[in-house]
């Protein structure tokens, strides 16, 4: 992976190495005897020359050199022991020195600049004192010259770090502004997928940042659907019911007293139908609610509660409960015990008489299943797949039902970390379980 942060860090550590060389370059600079000394053409390794000269072949060849050197650059140049004597003639006149003598209180006012430095020579030991003067208009001309360089040097790194950080920036305020598109389309609900096709191809965070938010636009936009849908499926839903009641009070209020006596109790049927319609909806609703952190559930005293409130309320059906020792969930005992109740209500209605449902909660695999079995006459497997969405009822059946039990149930069993697996049971009947992983049973929260 490319990654953003060793891109940003060695624009950090590049950035801090040209400014410790330009700050190295600079104070040298400004230590103006050893830079002169040291960059000057005719002052360049002048003490080792000159004593190689002195040493081996005489003061002659010696004064020499210095003569060529001041005719070259002007520089004159004297040469004292450790005496405070010279050791030749060298080339600065005794009316110069005179005329410097008078001078050494504000040697500003001299024509030339007095440079020194000290020699001492591998073979002889020897030590020498060399004293340069450099006229003004020498050293200025060789000034102008000299700062050619670092300056030349200071604009490239200049340039160079511009354009790296240049690069670095829009590295990232490119793929920022995608983020911020994609974000603004999104909000707008007309987000597609391939707006950061091409960011997510990229292998740094910016490529991580792009997938995530792909699967999360793509996670919106289905619920945004799934909303629109459920919508739609509502008013769909309501206006049936409405539909009826408003016919109902239209024959009311044109019947005699007589006959508008036998119409109240479809008006109390109707608005009973409507306010269970109500129900369901607000039960579904309130599954994508808030509900608090999730706490034990003690599962086998939930399905024999169920069990007793079934049978008490179906006077010819039964329900046997099968509840292995070791079964743990954590979670919301209420939104399990409305799921359950619903898959239990569904498994009534196809049911046969003298057949009891099976209510059971049994781990398998490391997953708890918690299952509802009746044996009915099943549900086709071209429909098995769209069973638990909202307000969906397989073709040709004729129980009643608006659609939404199995749909709370699914809401449910995905509020505790797990699924509705729904199926036709192998010896006949219909098996409905709320399947739930064996970590999130025990510790979800």
């Amino acid at each position: 992976m490319r990654s953003l942060f060793w891109r940003i860090l060695a624009s950090f550590w590049l950035a801090i190495a040209l400014v410790a060389g330009l700050s190295i370059l600079l104070g040298h600079m400004l230590n103006q005897d050893a830079w002169i000394l040291s960059r000057h053409p005719g002052l360049h390794n002048l003490p080792e020359k000159w004593t190689q000269l002195y040493e081996n072949e005489g003061e002659g060849a010696a004064q020499d050199f210095l003569q060529g050197l001041k005719r070259k650059y002007h520089i004159d140049v004297q040469v004292l022991n450790d005496s405070g004597e010279a050791v030749i003639p060298g080339t600065f006149p005794p009316r110069a020195a005179a005329f410097e003598a008078r001078q050494k209180d504000d040697p500003r006012q001299l024509p030339w600049r007095r440079l020194t430095s000290e020699y001492t020579s591998p073979k002889t030991e020897e030590t020498y004192l060399l004293i340069y003067r450099i006229p003004h208009p020498e050293l200025d001309a060789w000034h102008r010259e000299s700062l050619l360089w670092p300056l030349s040097a200071l604009g490239i790194a200049l340039v160079v770090l511009t354009l790296f950080s240049l690069l670095v920036t829009l590295s990232i305020t490119r793929p920022l502004s995608r983020l911020r598109g994609a974000v603004h389309d999104l909000g707008q609900t007309t987000y597609q997928q391939n707006s950061l096709a091409q960011l997510a191809n990229r292998r740094d965070e910016f490529g991580v940042l792009a997938n995530d938010f792909n699967r999360m636009g793509a996670r919106l936009q289905s619920l945004i659907g799934s909303q629109r849908q459920l919508l739609r499926d509502v008013s769909h839903e309501l206006r049936s019911p409405l539909a009826r009641l408003r016919i109902a009070l239209a024959l009311a209020e044109r019947a005699e007293p007589a006959e508008r006596e036998k119409l109240w109790p479809r008006l109390t049927r109707e608005c009973d139908r409507l306010e269970e319609l109500i129900g369901e909806i607000l039960a579904l609703a309130r599954l994508d609610a808030d509900m608090g952190s999730a706490t034990a559930i003690d599962l086998p005293g939930l399905l024999h509660h169920l069990k007793a409130e079934t049978e008490l309320g179906s006077t010819d059906q039964t329900v046997a409960v099968q509840v292995q020792a070791d079964v743990q969930l954590q979670g919301w005992p209420n939104v399990l015990e409305r799921a359950l109740d619903n898959l239990l209500r569904n498994a009534l209605r196809f049911n046969p008489s003298g057949q009891p449902i099976e209510l059971s909660a049994r781990n398998e695999d490391d997953t708890l299943f918690i299952s509802v079995r009746d044996h009915g006459p099943g549900v086709s497997e071209d429909h098995l797949a769209q069973l638990g969405e909202p307000f969906y009822r397989a073709p040709g059946q004729t129980a009643p039902g608006y659609g939404l039990g199995l749909a709370i149930a699914k809401r449910a069993a995905e509020k505790h970390g797990g699924h509705l697996l729904l199926e036709n049971h192998p010896q006949g009947g219909f098996i409905a379980s709320i399947v739930v992983p064996h970590d999130l049973a025990t510790v979800h929260s």
